[in-house]
């Protein structure tokens, strides 16, 4: 697979970052393979994940391919890009066909990159998990990788005014130790990746430089004041509620 402006806007947005005073810790990046195929399973607590997340595999010379929404490869401006860095568009209409091609990357060598939370999570704790990461893994026959990312959310995430400029913030990316599944139960070993992703996200929290007390940005768990995981899961059926009375009234109105 030839990259030409991946490697190149990588590059620059590193440039970028330090211009912007942007620090970033990374722990468990030998972990990503120098070669081979891999799912990399990542949190999902704001709207630039994806662009931070590929940077756990720079240290070993890694490229990501992001699986995202169809709206991104649609949309004039990112669409050509996104297909330029060969991510994988995702959608939900014809899930099928992303699936597929996310097994075919992966067996090819390719490290894939996917949220398997499917939606951002407000609670910044780890929602329940979709079966797929774990199944495109062992259809493969790649290893499943954790990890997660902290510190986007204070950039962009959903609820919240946005940063975008993130000057002086601190980005963490820490990885885990490969997973191997077989697939043969994909909810038990779904089950493993989401404890795996926890206890990343608990040791993410505490090595952060900002203590999490009284933060809009910290799980209550932690004694921040996002909403409980239980809440959270309110807030996201209300939004799609109101999503679903919002397409119903321009259908009628069209």
């Amino acid at each position: 697979m030839r990259d030409y402006t991946y490697p190149a806007t990588i590059v620059t947005a590193k440039m970028l970052f330090k211009l912007l005073g942007m620090k970033f810790q990374l722990s468990g990046t030998e972990n990503i393979p120098r070669s081979g195929g891999a799912i990399l399973a990542a949190n999902h607590i704001g709207y630039v994940d994806f662009i931070f997340d590929g940077l756990a595999a720079q240290p070993s010379g890694r490229l990501v391919r992001f699986m995202a929404k169809k709206d991104a490869f649609d949309h004039p401006v990112s669409g050509p890009v996104m297909r330029s860095f060969h991510h994988i568009s995702v959608d939900r209409d014809n899930g099928q066909a992303s699936y597929d091609a996310a097994v075919e990357y992966a067996r090819n060598g390719e490290i894939v990159g996917i949220f398997p939370e499917a939606t951002i999570s407000r609670s910044f704790e780890i929602k329940g998990l979709k079966t797929g990461a774990v199944r495109m893994a062992a259809e493969a026959g790649v290893p499943l990788i954790p990890m997660v990312t902290w510190g986007t959310q204070l950039l962009k995430t959903k609820d919240h005014e946005p940063d975008v400029k993130g000057r002086g913030k601190t980005i963490a990316l820490h990885v885990g130790a490969p997973l191997e599944v077989t697939g043969a139960d994909p909810v038990a070993e779904t089950a493993q990746l989401r404890v795996a992703m926890s206890v990343l996200l608990d040791e993410a929290i505490a090595a952060y430089p900002i203590s999490p007390k009284g933060q809009w940005w910290a799980p209550a768990r932690h004694g921040g004041t996002a909403p409980t995981l239980q809440d959270a899961a309110r807030l996201d059926e209300e939004e799609l509620v109101a999503r679903a009375a919002a397409r119903a009234a321009k259908k009628e109105q069209s």
